[in-house]
């Protein structure tokens, strides 16, 4: 079990790229959601994940994820993800200490870059990179799984 303390912000620019020192191709499927959950099966590169997550509005949120074999991740996101899934780029980038996770959205959200930052408290000082815009952490279109039921070409405003 793991306590995932993460804010999410909206990126100006493409600069992140340069700074990147890792980037991933990541396929995700959510095979449930109810009040309480949130089950995911995440593909990255050639590496599978299922991760269950707290379905709360909050900065903390309990998270367990486990490595799974690459052929049941891709049976998971064929067969369990009712045929919606999110594409996207992630690179990552190291900032004043910090590790940065900056997503590019493909398929219907494209068009859609969001950085998190994972922090050990939710009180924990950061410096912003100068490519970030706003703060999105609350407001809950920009959550994965809700961008498949409403992906961000559907939006009329867009941030």
């Amino acid at each position: 079990m793991n306590k995932e303390i993460e804010r999410k912000f909206l990126v100006i620019g493409k600069s992140y790229r340069k700074e990147a020192s890792k980037v991933l191709e990541i396929q995700q499927g959510y095979i449930s959601e109810t009040k309480r959950t949130i089950t995911r099966v995440r593909i990255e590169n050639h590496e599978a994940y299922l991760t269950i997550k707290e379905n709360k509005k909050e900065i903390s949120k309990l998270e367990f994820e486990y490595s799974i074999p690459i052929k049941d991740g891709n049976y998971l996101i064929d067969n369990l993800c009712n045929n919606q899934t999110i594409s996207k780029t992630r690179y990552i980038v190291n900032f004043e200490s910090c590790r940065w996770e900056i997503d590019e959205f493909g398929g219907d959200n494209e068009g859609l870059v969001i950085a998190e930052i994972e922090l050990e408290d939710e009180d924990q000082h950061f410096e912003k990179p100068y490519w970030i815009k706003s703060e999105v952490t609350e407001d809950s279109r920009y959550y994965n799984v809700n961008l498949i039921k409403n992906p961000f070409k559907k939006w009329k405003n867009k941030g």
